[in-house]
């Protein structure tokens, strides 16, 4: 039986397993299962917590409820990165994931601040199947068009709309995940500007669905917004689980990530009733 933690920011939930002292039989079918709602503990993604290479902290490794990997998760970062400070008695810590190192510091009222990194706005950094301006994709699909894009560790699109309510999320983000432009699939973003410092958000994530809250997705949406000049550097960030304080800083553009973590339950599992 292996100990797991049910951890979630902003709703944004995970199963997260501790790999640090050995490795554990997870493959892609067992994380997939684990995943499922109905038939496993569900999540929007499942975190292994692996030991820590020269120069960070933690490393944790992301699967989607599909068993795919990713890249980034912003929300999933600062709960592993609370779980490694209280471990440490440390307010900083860095995480590594395959898409680089995101360090992590607490801060007064239970939030922490995630440095997401440079957001990258090349073509190919996208990635995207053709060379084009990634602040105008050519895109469109019902009621939406013209996304832009960058990627946050991951591949994200960002669509501005006027009215969030009016837009069939469940519907369109599944098609425009899978468009060809996006040779490694893509998390959609919806976004509605209710001010220049106050964005509304939903995503579509890659591999998991709609979900209550997308870290790297606020990443993106913030970048996307001060692109087209929708947004200051600094907003919140809200979407259905809650809101994100998010900066796109100047001086490096790095995207500075602000939240809450919350552990739900914790508990053991058996891996080998997963599958294999």
């Amino acid at each position: 039986m292996v100990p797991f933690r049910k951890m979630h920011g902003l709703g944004n939930d995970f199963v997260v397993l501790d790999a640090r002292a050995a490795k554990l039989p997870v493959t892609p079918a067992r994380a997939a299962a684990i995943a499922d709602r109905h038939f496993g503990i569900g999540c929007d993604q499942f975190i292994i917590m692996e030991k820590p290479p020269a120069g960070a902290d933690v490393f944790m490794r992301i699967r989607n409820p599909d068993g795919s990997e990713a890249g980034a998760c912003g929300n999933a970062t600062r709960c592993i990165a609370s779980l490694v400070a209280e471990e440490r008695g440390a307010d900083r810590v860095v995480v590594r994931t395959i898409a680089g190192d995101l360090p992590v510091e607490r801060l007064p009222g239970g939030l922490w601040r995630a440095d997401m990194g440079p957001a990258r706005l090349r073509w190919d950094d996208v990635p995207l199947a053709r060379k084009v301006d990634t602040l105008h994709l050519p895109l469109a699909l019902g009621p939406v068009s013209d996304p832009a894009a960058c990627s946050m560790g991951n591949p994200h699109a960002t669509f501005f709309v006027d009215d969030l309510d009016a837009i069939p999320v469940a519907e369109l983000g599944p098609k425009l995940e899978h468009d060809p432009i996006f040779p490694d699939r893509a998390n959609i973003g919806f976004a509605q500007v209710l001010s220049p410092e106050h964005l509304r958000l939903v995503i579509w994530e890659r591999g998991a669905g709609l979900t209550l809250a997308c870290g790297s997705g606020a990443c993106a949406g913030i970048v996307n917004a001060v692109r087209r000049g929708l947004t200051g550097r600094r907003a919140t960030v809200t979407m259905p689980g809650g809101d994100l304080q998010m900066e796109w800083r100047q001086t490096d553009g790095h995207v500075l990530m602000t939240g809450p973590v919350a552990t739900a339950f914790t508990g053991t599992l058996d891996l080998e009733a997963y599958g294999s």
